[in-house]
């Protein structure tokens, strides 16, 4: 199938405070837009990316100038199957902007963005960012659009927690909610797995504290932390189709201990290649944002009845996604989600894809997501 060339787009702002205080001055947002907005505005649908993921969702990038972390691997959008003309997310009836996180690495400002101030990477300097500053950078976004009101927004993993929480914080500008393998809070074995990353990279002797970019990246922690982060991503079974039969000698991260079986081996090159397309410092301030997300802190509510509450009121529908095989996101976690907002008499569809691919299955299987996304955000 052939997919239409598309471009990243910018947009730039004056300035930006983030959630803990600092401003940081003409800020600019990478994004991608699909189809076209109607006259009124009211055919917009927002779709935020997973933890690792970029704006570039549908249709071919050949690159993004001064842009190094986007590279071949990402040239073709990792949602290609659900976004155009015809699908799940139907081109010829709606428009899509899908942005780059602040903090990012592919063309959003981020750590290794040049400070107006100094004229250097911010590195150590760039702020913690939460999700609520995410959801807010989005509606930058939007209010550069004048879009005053979504048809949809749609978060597929770390971008669910996006999507829930910008209908928390501004519930009159969105109808339709979509969430995906995502959830709305934090397991206390989740953010083990996340400090474990967030550690590997900071102990990198490369590290430097985050001042890194006209010296050697810590590229060994960074491998290490997509390794711990992978196991989640991937189910068991799918790891045993995946990994190649033979053993590749490793000398660059292993020295007495020796790779014994061909399972090592897929994991280090998973590691390895991600080094490749993204960026440490990134991948810290995105970890750290999920791993300190609270929905509660973030839209300041004292209990799920007052958090959603907002969306009761605003006459939001969801649509919740679970996967059976999930082990990033567990199904009982968005069973949960469910259940507080049906108890807050939310209208919510919550639907179990059956899966052996685990968390990764959004990306991978659009047959088992397309009818029931294509039929929730074309209802009334």
């Amino acid at each position: 199938m052939t997919h239409n060339l598309v471009s990243t787009q910018f947009c730039q702002l004056d300035q930006f405070t983030v959630a803990e205080g600092t401003i940081l001055q003409s800020p600019r947002i990478a994004y991608e837009q699909y189809g076209e907005m109607n006259a009124d505005r009211s055919n917009v649908i927002l779709l935020f990316h997973a933890l690792s993921g970029s704006h570039h969702a549908a249709g071919i990038n050949e690159g993004i100038p001064g842009v190094p972390h986007f590279n071949e691997e990402l040239r073709d959008g990792w949602w290609n199957d659900f976004i155009g003309p015809g699908k799940a997310i139907d081109t010829d009836r709606f428009c899509v902007l899908s942005p780059n996180y602040l903090g990012g690495c592919y063309g959003s400002t981020g750590p290794g963005s040049k400070d107006p101030t100094t004229k250097l990477p911010y590195g150590s300097s760039f702020p913690r960012i939460t999700v609520g500053d995410q959801a807010r950078l989005a509606a930058a976004l939007l209010d550069s659009f004048e879009v005053e009101s979504l048809h949809a927004i749609v978060g597929p993993s770390v971008g669910g927690l996006c999507a829930l929480t910008f209908a928390n914080l501004f519930p009159q500008r969105v109808r339709k909610v979509v969430s995906i393998a995502s959830s709305y809070k934090n397991t206390i074995l989740n953010r083990l797995l996340l400090f474990e990353q967030i550690l590997a990279i900071e102990n990198d002797p490369y590290f430097n504290g985050g001042d890194y970019y006209d010296s050697g990246k810590p590229n060994l922690g960074l491998a290490l932390a997509r390794m711990i982060s992978h196991k989640t991503f991937v189910h068991i079974d799918a790891f045993e189709r995946r990994a190649k039969r033979e053993i590749v000698p490793e000398t660059e991260m292993l020295s007495w201990c020796k790779v014994t079986d061909p399972f090592q081996s897929y994991m280090l090159h998973q590691g390895k290649k991600f080094t490749q397309r993204f960026d440490a410092n990134t991948y810290l301030r995105i970890a750290d944002m999920w791993s300190s997300y609270n929905a509660l802190e973030e839209a300041q509510a004292e209990d799920p009845a007052a958090l959603f509450a907002p969306s009761r009121e605003a006459g939001h529908q969801f649509l919740v996604f679970s996967i059976d095989s999930d082990f990033c996101f567990y199904p009982e976690e968005q069973a949960e989600l469910v259940a507080d907002l049906e108890r807050s008499q939310v209208p919510v569809t919550h639907l179990t894809v059956h899966s052996d691919k685990g968390h990764d299955s959004f990306l991978l299987e659009p047959d088992l997501y397309s009818p029931q996304l294509k039929f929730h955000l074309e209802s009334k």
